[in-house]
């Protein structure tokens, strides 16, 4: 049979994956007010790991209370995460998937019942969310810290990698974007440096050979705001810091018009590669296995990301090895019923 790209082994730093289909970060709103995982997390989570994905990334996971989207959100702001966390990743490493958690603050896109929403500057997402409050220097530090403590809590609980989420208009992106950071402190003028105070402060409980991967918005779909060419600038500054770039696009204003199609973004991703000479995940209706095959052979991205269609088929990867003629190895459970 073929050899491909996609079901060949994927290195970076000292985690080796399988292959190089991930499944992206998608938030399942099902956790408790205590933002722990539950029954359904692990099922979910382990279920895409039995259908041969080789890379998985925990669903966005809070590091304070406040920083949630929702009150159903991950989160890992208390030492009392770690046991359950453990659980829920040993299920996924168990079945030879590596897996990685997202941590991430809402910022001003929060929409938590009695806690105020925060945001570089003091400007509103829609009219259905709160005027957010402007953070203060010192407010931004304490918000760095958290960061590194949920960095060390995932390393605790076991996690192969970390994501640092700075896409989608959430807090790291809304110091990113000039549409929602005026600030006149070295904040707005060095846009990149909230990004990279959390890369230096998380880097201090990550293990040398651990990779950090961070997940941008490389086009704002607006006026003013960042496009790719934009967001390399930015990244440069912290470029030395991050070992991949998870590109994805859109989420910093709420009116923004995204046509969308298979591999829309991939020329985002392209660029970032192209022009930081880092490694890439690309992600976005790329469900053909012909079309993420073509990515990595074109060169224009180094991982292939699903989301939505993982939701639908979790063993994707099994269906698309058949459509790629490629032969791998099925859960031995399942090999009575391998597509021959």
């Amino acid at each position: 049979m073929n050899s491909t790209l996609l079901f060949s082994p994927y290195r970076i730093k000292g985690l080796t994956c399988k292959n190089r289909i991930a499944m992206a970060p998608m938030c399942q709103y099902s956790a408790k007010q205590d933002g722990l995982p539950q029954e359904w997390h692990r099922l979910h989570y382990a279920t895409r790991a039995v259908g041969q994905v080789g890379l998985m990334i925990v669903e966005a996971t809070a590091v304070e209370p406040r920083g949630r989207i929702s009150d159903k959100d991950l989160g890992l702001w208390s030492d009392e995460a770690i046991e359950p966390f453990a659980a829920m990743l040993q299920a996924v490493k168990a079945q030879h998937c590596r897996v990685g958690i997202q941590i991430a603050h809402a910022g001003r896109k929060a929409s938590i019942d009695n806690e105020p929403t925060v945001s570089p500057s003091a400007i509103r997402f829609s009219d259905q969310l709160p005027l957010p409050v402007e953070l203060t220097p010192a407010e931004i530090k304490k918000i760095v810290s958290t960061f590194a403590a949920a960095a060390r809590r995932a390393v605790q609980a076991g996690a192969d990698f970390i994501e640092i989420h700075a896409a989608h208009g959430y807090l790291i992106n809304q110091f990113l974007s000039p549409l929602t950071n005026h600030r006149r402190d070295a904040y707005g003028t060095d846009r990149w440096l909230f990004l990279r105070e959390i890369l230096e402060a998380a880097a201090q409980f990550v293990p040398k050979e651990m990779p950090i991967f961070v997940r941008v918005s490389a086009e704002e779909y607006r006026k003013g705001g960042n496009h790719p060419e934009d967001l390399c600038r930015l990244l440069e500054q912290v470029s030395d810091l991050i070992d991949l770039v998870h590109v994805s696009s859109g989420g910093v204003v709420a009116e923004a018009v995204v046509e969308m199609f298979p591999g829309y973004q991939l020329s985002f991703a392209e660029t970032i590669k192209r022009t930081l000479n880092i490694e890439v995940m690309a992600v976005g209706m790329l469900d053909s296995p012909e079309l993420a095959e073509q990515t990595l052979q074109a060169g224009r991205a180094d991982l292939i990301a699903l989301g939505r269609e993982l939701l639908r088929n979790p063993y994707w990867p099994l269906h698309a090895a058949r459509s790629l003629n490629v032969d791998i190895d099925w859960p031995t459970a399942y090999e009575r019923a391998k597509i021959k």
